[in-house]
């Protein structure tokens, strides 16, 4: 019997962005406090229902605008799915000052602390090479704080950032059957 099928390009920019915002919620968890994530952590299929949902709003906001009751839903969903978490400057900044006006802590800047946040299953599933480049690309990301006003920083950053582009491995998607 063959194994499960590798996903299309396209789904997985699906998957990566669910796998970041599994991460994103385990390091808002972790820090604790203002950045504390609102409510439980989603599951792969609540997770794409609202970015379904999030996704008709966007939709609706650029074909005929939408209704401030609307657009507080859009950015309530924003804030719940953590879009854009690791990869807008803006969001990193905002969460890197919250952070640390709030309590800190060492995954923000230390390989051996943020691969805490992967699970024992994941971490066997990565290998330590993989752990390695899954703790390199979201510190990266957490980078593209410092050098917003700085094209050239910024550059070198998004170039670190997509040279350690990690694979698919979160343990919601093994159980889905989405990993090779």
């Amino acid at each position: 019997m063959p194994g499960p099928v590798a996903p299309d390009r396209g789904i997985q920019e699906m998957l990566r962005e669910f796998q970041g915002y599994v991460l994103a919620y385990r390091l808002r968890a972790a820090v604790g406090g203002r950045v504390a994530p609102p409510g439980d952590l989603l599951s792969l299929s609540e997770y794409a229902g609202r970015r379904l949902q999030r996704q008709e709003l966007a939709r609706g906001l650029v074909r005929k605008g939408i209704r401030p009751e609307e657009m507080r839903l859009l950015d309530r969903l924003s804030d719940e799915l953590m879009f854009g978490f690791w990869l807008n400057p803006a969001e990193v900044s905002r969460f890197l000052s919250a952070a640390l006006r709030g309590r800190s802590h060492p995954a923000i800047g230390d390989s051996d602390a943020f691969a805490t946040l992967l699970t024992p299953s994941e971490q066997t599933r990565l290998g330590d090479l993989g752990v390695r480049l899954v703790c390199a690309h979201h510190l990266a990301c957490l980078t593209l704080a410092a050098p917003i006003q700085d094209p050239h920083a910024l550059a070198r950053v998004w170039e670190r950032i997509e040279q350690t582009q990690p694979p698919l491995f979160v343990d919601e998607l093994a159980r889905a059957g989405q990993l090779d």
